[in-house]
């Protein structure tokens, strides 16, 4: 089992600047995909940014050049550093674990809240 949780969510005013990190337990961090999702008022979830095993990135062209997703294997922990902040950034931000074991797996944070101010 896989516990996640979220930190870092907040309000901040457009043009500003704010770091979600997410702390997992278990020991299958290092070979996890991690990845951020958000779902905004009234829409899907959607996916932000992901980083697999082997640091590999890729991002969803809405945040590209703005967001930095980065993973401390030691630490059991995935950040997302959001830059340029835009009131459409508004959303539950939620982390992902996903694992491949005999089926895949996924695993979900509790999610936190950012909210950017026009």
């Amino acid at each position: 089992q896989v516990q996640l949780v979220e930190s870092g969510g907040g309000l901040v005013q457009a043009g500003g600047s704010l770091r979600l990190s997410c702390a997992a337990s278990g020991s299958i961090f290092s070979r996890a995909t991690m990845a951020w999702y958000r779902q905004g008022p009234g829409k899907q979830r959607e996916l932000v940014a992901v980083i697999t095993s082997s640091g590999s990135t890729n991002y969803a062209d809405s945040v590209k050049g703005r967001f930095t997703i980065s993973r401390d294997n030691a630490k059991n922990t995935v950040s997302l550093q959001m830059n340029s902040l835009k009131p459409e950034d508004t959303a539950v931000y939620y982390c992902n674990a996903g694992l491949m074991a005999g089926s895949w797996n996924n695993y979900w944070g509790q999610g936190t809240q950012v909210t950017v101010s026009s």
